[in-house]
C-alpha cells in the first residue's frame, strides 16, 4: 500500500500531538503553587518588566495574609489594630481569624473609652481654668481698693531732719551740737523744777 508523502507528514503531526499533550497536562499538574507570600514574592521578582513583577506582588499580597516567621510559623500583621497576630499557617484559619477579630473589637473598646477619658480630663482642665480666670477678675478690684488707701508720708521738715541725720559724719559739731543742746535743755528743766510743797516741815 502507498501513503502519499504529505498524508504520512499529517500522521504523524497527529501522533506527535496525541503523545505530548498528555505529557505537557501532566507537567502543569505538578508543577506546585507557591506556598507563601515570600515563595510568591520569590517567582514574582523574575518577571520580566517592573509592571508585571509590581502586578505579581500585588497578586502574591492578595494571596496570603501571613509572612513567615524566622524561626517557623507565621505571622498576620492587622494594621487597624497596628499589631502581629502568630499563626499556623500562610493565611489565618477561620479560628485564628475569628480570634483576630475579637481582639479587634476589645482593641476598639479601649480606643473608644481612651476618647471619653481624654475628652474628660480636657473638660476638666478648660473648667480649672475658668475657675482661675475668675478667681483673678475678684481679686483684682480687691488689690485696686488696696492701691487706693493713702500710705501715712513724714513732713518735710522732719523729711529733711532724718536725711540730715542720715548723712551726717560721726563726731562732727555741727551734727553732735543738736542732740548736745536737747540734753542741755533737758537738766535746765530738772533743776529749775520747783520741790514739791509736800515736804515743807
Amino acid at each position: 500500500m502507498f501513503v502519499s508523502r504529505p498524508s504520512a507528514l499529517f500522521v504523524a503531526a497527529i501522533g506527535t500531538f496525541v503523545v505530548l499533550t498528555p505529557v505537557r497536562a501532566h507537567a502543569q499538574w505538578w508543577r506546585s503553587a507557591p506556598a507563601d507570600f515570600e515563595a510568591c514574592a520569590d517567582a514574582a521578582e523574575k518577571a520580566k518588566t517592573k509592571e508585571e513583577r509590581t502586578a505579581s506582588l500585588a497578586e502574591c499580597n492578595a494571596k496570603f495574609a501571613g509572612r513567615r516567621k524566622p524561626g517557623g510559623g507565621y505571622t498576620y500583621y492587622d494594621f487597624m489594630q497596628d499589631r502581629t497576630f502568630d499563626i499556623a499557617g500562610p493565611n489565618p484559619t477561620p479560628e485564628e481569624q475569628k480570634k483576630i477579630d475579637e481582639q479587634y473589637t476589645a482593641y476598639l473598646d479601649r480606643e473608644r473609652r481612651n476618647t471619653i477619658a481624654a475628652a474628660l480630663m480636657a473638660k476638666q482642665h478648660q473648667q480649672q481654668q475658668v475657675q482661675q480666670v475668675s478667681l483673678r477678675s475678684e481679686q483684682e478690684p480687691a488689690r485696686a481698693e488696696a492701691a487706693k488707701v493713702p500710705v501715712p508720708v513724714a513732713s518735710p521738715v522732719k523729711r529733711a531732719a532724718r536725711i540730715k541725720a542720715a548723712n551726717c559724719a560721726r563726731s562732727s559739731f555741727s551734727c553732735d551740737w543738736p542732740r548736745l543742746s536737747e540734753s542741755i535743755n533737758d537738766l535746765k528743766k530738772l533743776f529749775s523744777s520747783t520741790p514739791s510743797k509736800g515736804k515743807r516741815g
